[in-house]
């Protein structure tokens, strides 16, 4: 109990940023609560993972049911939280290095990559046991679900997307790559997946009727591109990098991706998001920071807000049905890990 009171004592410190104070006080989240309405971000409370030790990789929502599932990469195991009652519900262990994480309400099932064995394990959503096993490949990563295609998409090894059938679990294909692929994103009003292949220093852009690349656009602003997002309505492509730290705008309207502009941010981001009702873009740095950007119009950006973290702090998710920002802190010296909630505008 003290440590989840000093916890939330320092993160109510922490979102001094936002409202431009310089010294905390005891009085200060009476002032910030009066700020919230204003606040794209407004920090709700903490969940302790008092067990879970090392990086923290991606995470998934049930959104009907409240529940955040963790990838807990350094502890082998997912964890289980009620966003509701802000608590750890369960711990499942035995995965090996779980990275990338999907939840497919319609069929209650749980995808989980597995890094050190290649594997995508499969789970029940109510027993939370594990029903199935897929090989995918070595450094079984990212997974995204297409719910209009039945599909679940794993990005693996030296170069793949590894394609199984979202209800069966059944590997049905792979679609070759030029190097490991790091975050992708599914276009919804067309057939197209964009892909970060850091390695190769270029988004690959794949047609998943056909199963294949069908163009590749450089990157030449910034490199080591991680986290994506995409504004569907707009047709704007967002690649977070590292090297230099920056989001990059592209628009994936036109033919071979047309670059629109470059935003800087803080080191070592991991996640990043689109809110198309806001139209406001979350990203989340190992640095230590979560900053939100405004988009202003169709071709223009700025920063509005920047919230210091934690060390290592750069897995998070936007569950805009909820109205929740969650970020992933991993344990440092004797705090333990947590997950800490934000509420969005």
């Amino acid at each position: 109990m003290q440590q989840h009171i000093q916890a939330r004592i320092r993160w109510t410190k922490m979102v001094c940023i936002f409202v431009g104070t310089v010294a905390c006080s005891a009085t200060l989240t009476v002032a910030v609560s009066a700020q919230n309405a204003k606040m794209p971000l407004s920090f709700d409370k903490t969940i302790l993972l008092e067990k879970v030790k090392g990086r923290i990789d991606h995470l998934a929502a049930d959104v009907a049911g409240q529940r955040l599932f963790v990838a807990a990469l350094g502890n082998d195991s997912i964890e289980v939280v009620d966003l509701q009652e802000g608590r750890l519900i369960e711990t499942i262990p035995g995965f090996a290095e779980p990275q990338g994480i999907a939840f497919v309400p319609e069929f209650g099932r749980i995808f989980v990559a597995n890094g050190r064995d290649g594997s995508c394990r499969i789970l029940d959503s109510r027993s939370l046991k594990t029903i199935h096993s897929v090989e995918c490949g070595d450094d079984a990563d990212n997974v995204r679900y297409d719910k209009d295609g039945g599909r679940i998409y794993v990005g693996y090894g030296s170069g793949a997307l590894a394609v199984l059938d979202a209800k069966t679990g059944a590997k049905l294909a792979n679609i070759k790559l030029a190097a490991h692929p790091e975050s992708f994103q599914l276009e919804t009003a067309g057939t197209r997946i964009f892909v970060n292949v850091p390695n190769a220093g270029h988004i690959a852009v794949v047609d998943r009727n056909k199963g294949q690349v069908v163009d590749t656009w450089s990157l030449n602003e910034a490199k080591s591109n991680f986290p994506l997002a995409l504004d569907q309505t707009e047709g704007r492509l967002f690649i977070g990098c590292r090297n230099p730290p920056a989001i990059l705008v592209y628009d994936f309207t036109t033919h071979g991706g047309r670059f629109i502009t470059r935003i800087p941010i803080a080191g070592d981001t991991d996640d990043l998001f689109y809110d198309s009702s806001n139209k406001l873009l979350y990203v989340s740095c190992g640095q230590g920071m979560i900053q939100v950007v405004c988009e202003t119009d169709r071709d223009h950006f700025r920063e509005i807000s920047s919230l210091r973290s934690a060390s290592g702090a750069r897995t998070s998710l936007l569950i805009p049905e909820l109205k929740l920002f969650c970020l992933a802190v991993p344990r440092h010296g004797n705090q333990p890990a947590e997950i800490l909630l934000f509420k969005t505008r």
